[in-house]
């Protein structure tokens, strides 16, 4: 039975907290604060009742630091490199100094919207800003799970404010003639290399960092028979690739999406490809010539070598390398090739945007094209939920409809550079 005892003006309650000391007295816990003993007898109450039902929290458990908690509960995560990563940041640099002396148990739904509040006064990006309360929260949620709390702190289920529509990044058709004028100055910056490897990521969809990472080993003539073989558990698809890709009367030209690179304590590592997609996708005639050509022309273990040789991501591509492609640059401005010092035009529907975004391009020709859903969504390295997902299969006729709808959208253009590549 709950103490209910005066202290000054207000009284406190001490509730049996179902432990005992070292010493072998039972461990209690008070609150003060009361302004009349009924009330502070039904707290009381309800605390032993927590109790009896092995749902309390003690007041030592939600005293936790936040600090501690997040350490604690980062240790515990078992993720992709990136994931690892981002989550490392988005902590050390957001929540932490927000929540720097609070504990996990004293977090209300009023600090947590204060929180969101300040993201957004510190992050323009609502993609980053999602990212940032993505990770409170499931931090949050584990703190339940792991009895320092009783419910988290972030509402859900229910919006309060004023409704804001979500923005959408605009995006421009990808036309095959823009491919061709970011292929020509990505020549002009890097050679050979930077041309096939603008007509690569829009034939492929590959992202950028398995683009990166791609190696001799796992690219078109050499492979499937060059494979490394690295899984013991794969051997049937080893066995099948080698009926259906390669270079033969009868096989289709095809790159492997096996790894991808990131960074990892100082120094470039592989790693699986985001969310395990390995995939082999086939390439059209006219790409299958130039990486053939492409491996001849270099030494590099990587199919896109840099400039100095080394691998485009250890070169900050984003920065260096795709802003002059993408938004043009004056003659002699920025890192090129040996001999090639020209201007570099814009690119309009390229200039100001990602990347990435000629990964999004390939989507839509698949698309625009009539490919199965199944087929252009495996090919992007995208998991097809539900029954569709179960039952469908990409077949030898979808590929090479993929194959030939790739030359012609690449023969459609009409000044291409193609041969002068290499000249």
């Amino acid at each position: 039975m709950p103490h209910v005892e005066w202290r000054g003006g207000t009284c406190r309650v001490k509730w049996w907290t179902g432990e005992k000391l070292p010493n072998g007295r039972k461990r209690y816990e008070s609150k003060g604060g009361f302004t009349d003993e009924d009330s502070a007898l039904l707290y009381g109450m309800d605390q032993e009742y927590e109790v009896r039902q092995g749902v309390a929290i003690t007041n030592r458990d939600g005293a936790m630091a936040m600090s501690e908690w997040l350490d604690a509960w980062y240790g515990s995560l078992e993720l992709a490199h990136r994931s690892m990563v981002n989550y490392e940041s988005v902590i050390r640099v957001h929540i932490k100094p927000f929540f720097a002396r609070r504990t996990v148990g004293e977090i209300s739904i009023m600090d947590h919207r204060a929180f969101k509040k300040h993201i957004t006064t510190v992050l323009a990006s609502e993609n980053s800003r999602k990212a940032v309360l993505a990770v409170f929260s499931m931090a949050m949620d584990d703190a339940v799970s792991a009895g320092l709390r009783k419910a988290s702190p972030v509402e859900r289920h229910r919006r309060r404010g004023k409704y804001t529509k979500k923005k959408r990044e605009r995006k421009k058709d990808m036309a095959p003639a823009a491919v061709e004028a970011l292929a020509r100055n990505a020549h002009a910056v890097f050679g050979p290399s930077g041309y096939v490897f603008i007509w690569t990521m829009a034939t492929t969809g590959m992202r950028p960092a398995e683009l990166y990472g791609l190696t001799r080993e796992y690219c078109y003539p050499t492979w499937p028979e060059s494979d490394l073989h690295t899984d013991p558990d794969e051997s049937d698809r080893y066995a099948e690739d080698t009926l259906r890709y390669g270079k033969g009367e009868g096989l289709m030209p095809a790159v492997r999406v096996e790894r991808q690179v990131q960074y990892q304590d100082g120094g470039l590592r592989f790693f699986p490809p985001k969310y395990e997609s390995s995939r082999s996708l086939v390439v059209p005639p006219f790409l299958a010539e130039m990486l053939e050509r492409l491996l001849k022309e270099h030494d590099s273990q990587w199919v896109f070598p840099s400039i100095g040789g080394g691998n485009l991501r250890s070169a900050n591509f984003d920065h260096k390398y795709w802003r002059p492609i993408a938004d043009g640059a004056e003659a002699d401005e920025g890192p090129r090739r040996l001999g090639a010092r020209m201007a570099l035009p814009e690119v309009p529907s390229f200039a100001g945007k990602r990347l990435y975004l000629l990964r999004h391009g390939a989507k839509a020709w698949l698309d625009e094209d009539g490919h199965s859903r199944f087929a252009v969504e495996s090919r992007m390295g995208h998991e097809v939920p539900g029954v569709e997902g179960i039952y469908s299969s990409v077949t030898v006729p979808m590929e090479r409809a993929i194959m030939k709808s790739l030359q012609e959208r690449w023969e459609s253009v009409p000044d291409r550079m193609g041969d002068a590549a290499w000249g």
